[in-house]
């Protein structure tokens, strides 16, 4: 094991830091933000990846298929996070992307070390959601060597699934099973072995890249304008409505009296109010388009790009979200 973690660019000393035992506390902040500073170079050599990534996903969701990330401890409490945020931001059904983690829900909140060494446990917990063909799985690991992790890759390929995984050291095991292999290699950690700093960042900022991307190709978005935001309390309900405004350009009065007649679903609105539409019409129109709010106002004879720049400006105007 001493041999195995010898190996591994996560687990190396970090020879910036070797002091900071000794430093003041603003200067370990400091370290610890210059550190934190070289995440994005690591993630800018990986992109052709994650763009490949992306590209799966969006294939295994067009085709009916699931999202699943699998992880161990902060790389599982990473896919859960994700996963939770996508239904209420992008309206998907919570099945659709779903995160897994070694030890159950329990290891969200408490640390269940020995669950990320059950190889039985990752075969289960894939076999449990009938992981098949049209499924994308994500493994996720700072090593890219945990066990439970590996066997639940190795499960899901054998299903027919397009496996990927994500891993902050080159050239791991996740190779031996995965389509495609994400490496951030983020260098040591600024305390040698604590993957919840810098590669857990970098996951972080991966999984981001992965959903938004593929909730943009699927016509989650129309401009920046995430329009299949669901309304589940008051502050979404005033972001869905300022959204619309923002799209249309309407006033107050027209976009409550739009929202209203579209049972609040933000794509219908804006394309009631910017194709002059009832709401029939304008459901119509976006099954037509696959809920493309930019392809439907196309169909409907409206010019979509003179009309996002008028929004853009309106944005601009209006202030940020």
């Amino acid at each position: 094991m001493l041999n195995l973690l010898g190996e591994l660019t996560t687990e190396q000393l970090n020879p910036r830091t070797a002091h900071i035992d000794g430093l003041e506390t603003e200067q370990i902040i400091r370290l610890i933000h210059e550190e934190d500073r070289q995440i994005a170079d690591s993630i800018r050599a990986a992109i052709p990846q994650i763009a490949a990534g992306a590209d799966m996903i969006v294939h295994s969701l067009q085709n009916g298929g699931r999202l699943f990330y699998v992880g161990a401890g902060t790389s599982g409490r990473l896919g859960i996070l994700d996963a939770s945020e996508c239904p209420p931001t992008y309206g998907i059904d919570p099945s659709q992307v779903q995160g897994i983690i070694a030890g159950g829900m329990r290891a969200v909140t408490e640390s269940v070390e020995s669950a990320e060494d059950d190889e039985q446990l990752g075969i289960r917990d894939i076999e449990e959601r009938d992981v098949c063909a049209q499924d994308c799985v994500i493994g996720i690991a700072a090593s890219g060597r945990t066990p439970y992790v590996l066997a639940a890759m190795k499960r899901s390929a054998e299903l027919g699934a397009s496996v990927i995984g994500l891993c902050n050291n080159r050239n791991t095991p996740m190779k031996q099973f995965a389509r495609l292999v994400i490496e951030a290699v983020t260098g040591p950690e600024v305390i040698l072995g604590s993957t919840r700093m810098k590669a857990g960042t970098s996951q972080k900022q991966i999984l981001n890249m992965l959903t938004t991307t593929a909730m943009i190709r699927l016509g989650k978005v129309f401009g920046n304008l995430m329009v299949d935001l669901q309304p589940s309390n008051e502050k979404l309900l005033h972001r869905a409505k300022r959204i619309v405004q923002i799209a249309t350009s309407g006033t107050d009065a027209e976009v409550n009296e739009a929202f209203a007649a579209s049972g609040g679903n933000v794509k219908l609105a804006i394309v009631m109010m910017l194709a002059g539409l009832d709401r029939g019409a304008a459901e119509q129109l976006l099954a037509q388009s696959n809920g493309f709010v930019r392809e439907a106002l196309r169909r409907a004879g409206s010019d979509a790009d003179s009309l996002q720049a008028g929004d853009s400006e309106a944005a601009a105007a209006d202030g940020p979200a």
